[in-house]
C-alpha cells in the first residue's frame, strides 16, 4: 500500500468513504494472551477470585468492546455486528490464558478492529479482576489470526 487511506490530499485526517463498496460477509479472528503466576491461573480456573467469575466477565466485556469500537478508535466506522464471540483456553505450563475473539457481519468494511478490541478488553478485564493477586500479569501477542471477505479476500497469519 503506497498511500494512507485516512488522509486526504492535503494531509488532513478523514474517515474512509465505504459507500461504494460491495456488502460481503466479513469475519475476523484475533488471538492474544495474558500471562500470570500459576496461583493466579489456578484461582481463575477454580472460580476462586473474590471479584467473581473472571472469564464470564471478560467474555461480556470483550463482546461489549467489539460493539463499541467506533467509540474508541478514531476513524472506525460504526458497524452493525451480527456475531461476536470471545473464548478462552488455559496454558498451565506458561502459565497463561489464551483469548480468541471472532467478529462477523455482512457489510462494506471489515471487523478486524472490532476483534482486536474484543481481545484487548477481555485481557484488560482479566487483569483488572486479578490485579490484587498478581500485578505482574502481562498482556501480549495480540494479533489478527485470520480474516475473510471484502476486496482483499482471505488472510491467514503464518
Amino acid at each position: 500500500m503506497t498511500e494512507f487511506t485516512h488522509l486526504d490530499k492535503e494531509g488532513r485526517v478523514r474517515m474512509v468513504d465505504v459507500g461504494e463498496k460491495a456488502e460481503t460477509k466479513r469475519v475476523a479472528v484475533v488471538v492474544g494472551r495474558i500471562s500470570m503466576e500459576a496461583a493466579t491461573l489456578d484461582r481463575i480456573m477454580d472460580e476462586k477470585v473474590k471479584k467473581g467469575n473472571v472469564l464470564e466477565a471478560a467474555r461480556i466485556a470483550g463482546v461489549m468492546a467489539a460493539k463499541k469500537t467506533s467509540d474508541l478508535i478514531p476513524m472506525c466506522h460504526p458497524l452493525n455486528i451480527t456475531h461476536a464471540r470471545v473464548d478462552f483456553s488455559f496454558d498451565t505450563s506458561a502459565p497463561a490464558i489464551m483469548i480468541e475473539a471472532e467478529v462477523s457481519l455482512v457489510g462494506k468494511t471489515g471487523v478486524e478492529m472490532e476483534a482486536l478490541t474484543a481481545v484487548s478488553v477481555a485481557a484488560l478485564t482479566i487483569y483488572d479482576m486479578c490485579k490484587s493477586y498478581d500485578r505482574a500479569m502481562r498482556i501480549s501477542d495480540i494479533y489478527l489470526k485470520s480474516k475473510s471477505g471484502g476486496k482483499s479476500g482471505t488472510y491467514t497469519a503464518t
